[in-house]
């Protein structure tokens, strides 16, 4: 437990109030440690034929040393090395994955749960029902755009994952203060697209943070139920909501969620340790020069960026954009994703129309028509994971696996989204019982559940170097059309009905169905012209 502690922002504080005393590293404690375990970087190094390489002093005489470059490679101590991740138990990995599902939740609901609160925020600022809905839309642009910056620069070794998530939250959850404070709509909407862009790295980099811990082919589990922490956001924010802002107003959405933020940023302060190997592998490297005075201890990432220029800083940072374009695998697996996710906002919008107008349900009630969606999660999931466990599993231990064998849910998924949308449109009359068109929607988490899930781990087992990246390039595609498809959804269903309005996404999700299948007979052909992407699978 104390090595994981030690690397919490609580840890961090405890060992500078102390001096380094309290929390100290196995290196600090036993000075001879990093001795047996220091391996010579070779990577760009010769010796003349017959040449003697001999340990300096205080290396163990197996180490071999090339005088020709001063560089010692700090890795692991060990292969059970306990800062490392991968080794740590399974109840500290369950807590870590754990807290990036409810810091998943507690930032989708805030996008959500501010539905309901329009009417109350078009009457209180005076303002129509567009302009209104764009505090939906510009959270969403926030939180899209967030994550291709904030995710590559968790992939920067100094940095490391965990300070991001703590300290954008805090400043998320401060930046509510003068959003539910404010005194009229520009000022509204200019600090919901800030808070949405502050707020976002755990969208994106929280599969990353899991892929830190667990092998690729037990990651699956976590990024599943991750995603799905994810679905659940935007299901109960109007649940919440619906009850909240006709009794109290829009801004008590806004303080609710701002609650339930504020006390998991005090989980990640005192539970979150650092998960990126590269950072925890820099840290070690800075601490051994320190304690030894010698600066010839360097990680790998070191080496790696010894001749980087400020030009390759930036293409780190513009990473997401780069990988999400010109990876033809990722562009149309994000375009798929954000299909889905469009058609999520776009049809929440017409709850509120057919439950209301048509079956008469009060507020509160519309909310609780999204318990149908929460329904099919709880069905879903389940099998889900059981085609992990033993559709995925077994083959990955196998030589002849290949990531695109992940992909067959996505077929479930890419058939079960027009019959869902055909269902739910066409049932949803004053002739038909309201429980016909709920039941019909709670298929759409079939849709969210095989699609999603499967498709970020078929992007994180393709490009494992580059995940939290790949996540952020989709996250700003799904933002784009999340953004986008409210701002027309009303008047749209109104225009065309209930019925013909879902018809016509029904009709843009048949021609998406495609997709998976092309990649599940092309994919390996397409990954092994990359050069991101893996080619030894």
């Amino acid at each position: 437990m104390a090595t994981q502690i030690r690397d919490t922002e609580f840890g961090h504080l405890i060992r500078f109030v102390s001096r380094r005393k309290i929390f100290r590293y196995p290196d600090e404690e036993d000075a001879s440690l990093w001795k047996q375990f220091l391996q010579r970087d070779m990577s760009s190094t010769t010796t003349s034929p017959g040449e003697q390489l001999n340990p300096p002093e205080g290396l163990c005489p197996n180490t071999l040393v090339d005088d020709g470059r001063d560089t010692y490679l700090v890795q692991w101590y060990g292969s059970d090395d306990p800062e490392n991740p991968q080794n740590w138990s399974g109840r500290w990995k369950l807590l870590v994955a754990f807290l990036m599902c409810i810091l998943n939740f507690s930032f989708y609901i805030a996008s959500s749960i501010y539905v309901p609160g329009i009417p109350s925020i078009m009457e209180d600022l005076g303002t129509s029902e567009i302009v209104a809905t764009l505090g939906l839309s510009l959270f969403t642009i926030g939180y899209g755009l967030g994550p291709m910056l904030w995710s590559p620069m968790s992939e920067i070794p100094q940095l490391g994952r965990s300070p991001l998530y703590f300290w954008t939250f805090l400043a998320f959850i401060l930046l509510q203060l003068p959003t539910g404070f404010a005194v009229n709509m520009p000022m509204f909407l200019v600090f919901r697209v800030v808070t949405g862009f502050v707020g976002s790295p755990p969208l994106a980099t929280g599969g990353a943070t899991i892929i830190d811990m667990y092998d690729p082919a037990r990651a699956g589990y976590g990024i599943c139920i991750l995603s799905s922490f994810g679905v659940l956001g935007p299901v109960f924010g109007p649940i919440i909501g619906g009850f909240a802002a006709p009794a109290e107003g829009w801004r008590w959405t806004i303080w609710i969620f701002t609650w339930l933020c504020a006390l998991v940023v005090i989980l990640l302060f005192f539970l979150l340790p650092e998960t990126s190997a590269a950072n925890i592998l820099y840290r070690r490297a800075k601490r051994l020069r320190e304690l030894t005075g010698d600066i010839r201890f360097k990680s790998q990432s070191e080496i790696d960026a010894a001749n980087h220029t400020a030009k390759d800083y930036l293409l780190v940072l513009g990473r997401a954009f780069t990988l999400t374009f010109s990876e033809p695998i990722v562009f149309f697996m994000d375009l798929y994703s954000a299909l889905l996710y469009g058609v999520l906002f776009l049809w929440f919008e017409s709850f509120p129309l057919v439950f209301g107008e048509i079956y008469g349900f009060g507020a509160g009630a519309q909310g609780l028509a999204f318990l149908g969606i929460f329904v099919g999660a709880l069905v879903t999931v389940p099998f889900f994971l059981v085609w992990i466990r033993y559709g995925i599993i077994p083959r990955f231990a196998k030589p002849s696996f290949k990531p695109e064998m992940v992909l067959p849910p996505t077929f479930v998924g890419a058939v079960t989204l027009p019959i869902c949308l055909f269902w739910y449109g066409w049932t949803a009359r004053e002739s038909i019982h309201w429980i016909v068109p709920i039941i019909g929607s709670s298929l759409f988490t079939v849709c969210v559940v095989t699609l999603f899930n499967t498709v970020f781990n078929y992007l994180g087992i393709s490009y494992p170097t580059y995940a939290a990246s790949i996540f952020a390039g989709n996250a700003l595609f799904r933002a784009s059309f999340g953004a986008a498809f409210p701002l027309f959804a009303r008047e749209l269903f109104r225009h065309l009905g209930i019925g013909p309005g879902n018809s016509l996404l029904g009709g843009i999700a048949i021609c998406f169905i495609p997709i998976p299948f092309v990649f599940y007979r092309y994919g390996v052909k397409i990954r092994h012209m990359s050069k991101n992407a893996r080619h030894d699978i």
